[in-house]
């Protein structure tokens, strides 16, 4: 039985308040007054003012909500992390559920529209060349390779900041020989023997996401009793690892993997109780848009109608102090998270 934590009854303003009633989530734009605290079947409230009496456990992930994040220098460019940031998807394939197809063996239109959603906003475009949506077959390297490096070297020619997404060892090192700063892997570091090696020799950030399974795509449905824990436990151990590795944590974000392997439920249940995996010390991504969660909330929407539902996670995860929305409606994103940031300026003067 793990104890864990999820920041709780979040506050517009620590202005008036009385010194150590309230703390501030990931040295972000959000204050709270009190933990929701989980014990295996247990579960209780606390003010943050009392959390040091629950022991070293819970002091030790009071500690970690409450530490700024390292902003990510990548060459030029920073991705800092004291406010929600959109990435964007590119997806460079033929068969990725939301956007396959747009630019098959167009590199040069690829890179065109990841420029295009830097200019409308997007910190980071994060680029894949093989779908990881249930039942997609397996990409070769060597094709994963010629889809995403050509896309790559242009975007990154451009000065955009550029993330790869791949579980594949020869893909990221292509891909940061040719100029991508990042890593995104669905698989944490776990499908390939060697990946865990190249990232930490090439000392990049890299993004752990949670999957049952990741081995075999990660799709397969986890039986969960306490999803929330659980997957808390997984990825804790997996940032655990992978420092001990030689990745430094300050280089680490984690992304509690809505969609893989999880129910409906399991899904609701980690996007409401977001603001726990500020407690692994790490920024926290989430990638809920257009996934299948919004279709079965909204009469079964089709893929190409759930903006609306995407704009209401990614609203959900700057309201759980998430840094990093990885979205494919950048626009409508960014204008989303610039009216949040307004209401939260607003509030913090009082």
């Amino acid at each position: 039985m793990t104890l864990y934590l999820t920041p709780a009854q979040f506050v517009a303003t620590p202005v008036g308040r009385e010194d150590g009633s309230v703390a501030r989530l990931a040295a972000g734009m959000l204050w709270y007054a009190a933990y929701d605290v989980v014990e295996g079947e247990r579960r209780w409230t606390v003010p943050v003012a009392q959390v040091a009496a629950l022991g070293e456990r819970a002091a030790t992930l009071h500690a970690r909500f409450t530490a700024p994040r390292t902003a990510w220098t990548v060459g030029a460019r920073t991705l800092r992390f004291d406010q929600p940031q959109v990435v964007g998807i590119l997806n460079v394939t033929p068969d990725s559920f939301s956007d396959g197809g747009k630019h098959p063996g167009d590199a040069d239109g690829a890179a065109a529209a990841g420029v295009d959603m830097a200019a409308h906003g997007a910190a980071l475009i994060d680029v894949g060349g093989e779908s990881t949506r249930p039942g997609a077959t397996a990409v070769w390297e060597g094709d994963e390779i010629a889809r995403v490096v050509p896309v790559i070297d242009r975007l990154a020619g451009a000065g955009t900041l550029v993330s790869v997404d791949t579980r594949k060892a020869a893909v990221m090192e292509a891909a940061l020989a040719a100029g991508a700063g990042i890593v995104n892997d669905v698989s944490a570091l776990l499908w390939d023997d060697r990946v865990l090696d190249v990232v930490a020799k090439a000392c990049c950030p890299v993004v752990l996401m949670h999957s049952p399974d990741p081995k075999t795509g990660g799709h397969a449905k986890g039986g969960y009793r306490d999803v929330v824990g659980e997957v808390f436990a997984w990825l804790e151990a997996r940032v655990d690892m992978v420092a001990s590795a030689g990745v430094d944590r300050s280089r680490i974000a984690v992304d509690p993997g809505i969609g893989f392997g999880k129910t409906l439920a399991d899904n609701l249940a980690l996007v409401n109780a977001l603001a726990a995996f500020h407690g692994l010390g790490c920024p926290v991504m989430l990638g809920a848009s257009r996934k299948r969660m919004i279709g079965a909330l909204s009469n079964e929407a089709p893929v190409a109608e759930r903006l609306g539902g995407s704009l209401a996670l990614a609203m959900k995860g700057m309201e759980a102090g998430v840094q990093l929305l990885r979205v494919h409606d950048v626009a409508e994103t960014v204008q989303a998270v610039r009216v949040w940031r307004g209401l939260r300026d607003r509030a913090l003067v009082g």
